[in-house]
């Protein structure tokens, strides 16, 4: 009879750690704390996005998120992390431009990943896009430099972060357009936009093409000068810089540094909704747009299908520049 009592109090006992375990399993996304990927470094364009969205998530959805800085071989790191994660919604990656749009185009041999390999969730920003000079430039307007890369473009040289990133694809677009078969510029590749841009102060470079966001304060103080915009109205703190399309260029307004939210392949798609809800919340978050205007962004959220089609242009404005220039996977 002990036995018996002894046997049927272990079976009640498994019964509720069964039970716990089944209403555990059961509780909504999400449940515990969130890793968001970025697959570049502190302090640039993609790290701030990543921290303003993770700080404006946890509002959002009342889990801790947390940022993890996976960096290498140009955000091909941290992205093929975020494609081999578990679908579960507990690590998300803070997609940008170059990885998941650029090199995809131009470099799939060596990225392995293809542009839809993941679950879309939702934008978050754009990274306002232009083209600077030294404030003691000779080139006062953007015209002059274009007039200048006509006849001399093969003794110029403009500073970048690096190959295949917007800083490069930009001015390669731009010499596209102006068919500047014999005279295009030379380009300096330097570790990040910070180096380029100091270069750019320095004189060691001519010109330079990037997210603006980097060389405002510069251009502010008055040592850098602005020359054009990409986006599609001039921006509030540079009036005075003409857009592209303003100067003829309209076909330079795909340009443009941008950041979403993307999860791992067959992310269940209660757990993408809850994901889109909460980028709708954080749309409407002061603190969040605060903290995006601070960075010189401009908040561009979308939902999941609308990011989908967002980025497939993305892709194939840099896959078409590619096959024009014979740049995919070639040796850069």
């Amino acid at each position: 009879m002990r036995f018996t009592s002894h046997f049927m109090q272990g079976i009640a006992a498994a019964a509720m750690l069964l039970a716990g375990g089944t209403a555990a399993a059961q509780d909504p996304y999400p449940n515990r704390p969130i890793t968001v990927i970025a697959p570049y470094s502190a302090g640039g364009d993609a790290d701030l996005a990543a921290r303003n969205f993770a700080a404006a998530a946890q509002r959002a959805l009342g889990q801790a998120v947390v940022v993890m800085n996976k960096t290498g071989a140009s955000g091909v790191i941290g992205s093929a992390q975020a494609i081999a994660s578990p679908p579960d919604g507990y690590t998300l990656l803070l997609a940008r431009t170059g990885s998941q749009a650029i090199l995809p185009a131009v470099m799939p041999t060596t990225t392995k990943y293809k542009w839809d390999d993941y679950t879309f969730i939702g934008t978050l920003e754009l990274n306002p896009y232009g083209c600077i000079v030294n404030g003691k430039s000779p080139y006062k307007t953007f015209d002059d430099l274009v007039a200048a890369m006509r006849t001399k473009g093969k003794t110029m040289n403009f500073g970048t972060a690096g190959v295949l990133t917007t800083n490069d694809m930009g001015p390669r677009q731009l010499f596209r357009i102006l068919k500047l078969t014999d005279q295009t510029p030379t380009q300096i590749p330097y570790k990040g936009t910070g180096e380029a841009s100091m270069s750019l102060v320095a004189g060691q470079t001519e010109f330079a093409c990037g997210s603006l966001g980097s060389f405002i304060s510069l251009v502010k103080s008055g040592a850098l000068r602005a020359l054009m915009v990409t986006s599609a109205e001039r921006m509030p703190t540079m009036p005075d810089v003409p857009t592209a399309r303003e100067l003829g260029y309209a076909e330079m307004e795909g340009i443009v540094g941008w950041s979403a939210v993307f999860g791992p392949p067959k992310l269940p798609a209660e757990v993408r909704d809850r994901l889109a809800a909460a980028l709708k919340t954080i749309a409407a978050d002061p603190a969040w747009i605060a903290a995006t205007e601070q960075t010189y962004s401009i908040p561009f959220v979308r939902p999941p299908e609308a990011t989908r089609e967002f980025v497939r242009q993305q892709y194939q404005l840099y896959r078409s520049l590619g096959e024009q220039l014979n740049i995919i996977d070639a040796k850069m």
